[in-house]
């Protein structure tokens, strides 16, 4: 159970002003047990509890009670936003891949996006397959492609189709038919631990 009697009483007890003392003189438990609850340090028995409930006023249930969400806080925007064109952006190409980079030009972002032609069209050829910290969500934006990994049977994803899935995890994309296959693949790794997992075609 997640509910934590010690935790509201020391929330229900800041927000009336009350003194430990002044909560043992209305519940008739001692101060060191109620400071050994409201840090965690010691469980109360029912018997106890019913006790707590009766002096505080409040019902029991409330004792039992998931904490309440903090407050939402505003945060100040950052105000970092980037435009890429179609058809623009760094690109890299690899043995099985093409990558286009859109938002190239934020640094240090918390997702990176690629843009990737898929070339190779046999898991033969594919090599190893590539991993990287954080996880990935790709969508088929045109043709399809067999999602292979380490863990699970390949799956065929067609144009439209996605996948979210633990990039530590290995895995690759390969070209299914003869027409183009392109996707977009957003992974939440840093930019250096992506380019260290490509090997690029000089």
């Amino acid at each position: 159970m997640d509910s934590n009697p010690g935790a509201f009483l020391r929330e229900f007890r800041t927000e009336k002003g009350w003194t430990l003392v002044e909560v043992s003189e209305k519940t008739g438990i001692p101060v060191s047990t109620l400071s050994k609850v409201e840090t965690g340090k010691m469980s109360l028995s029912y018997e106890k509890l019913v006790r707590l409930s009766r002096g505080l006023e409040i019902d029991i249930t409330r004792l039992f009670a998931a904490p309440a969400a903090p407050p939402v806080s505003t945060l100040a925007a950052t105000g970092r936003r980037s435009i890429t064109p179609a058809n623009e952006g760094p690109t890299i190409r690899t043995g099985t891949y093409n990558y286009t980079y859109p938002s190239a030009d934020l640094l240090n972002k918390a997702l990176n996006p690629m843009i990737i032609e898929v070339e190779v069209r046999s898991i033969d050829d594919f090599g190893e397959l590539m991993r990287h910290p954080g996880e990935e969500y790709v969508l088929v934006l045109e043709g399809q492609c067999e999602f292979h990994t380490d863990i699970y049977a390949p799956s065929l994803l067609k144009t439209g189709d996605s996948a979210y899935f633990d990039a530590s995890m290995g895995h690759g994309y390969v070209a299914v038919g003869e027409g183009p296959c392109r996707i977009l693949s957003v992974c939440s790794a840093p930019d250096a631990d992506l380019k260290s997992s490509l090997h690029p075609i000089d």
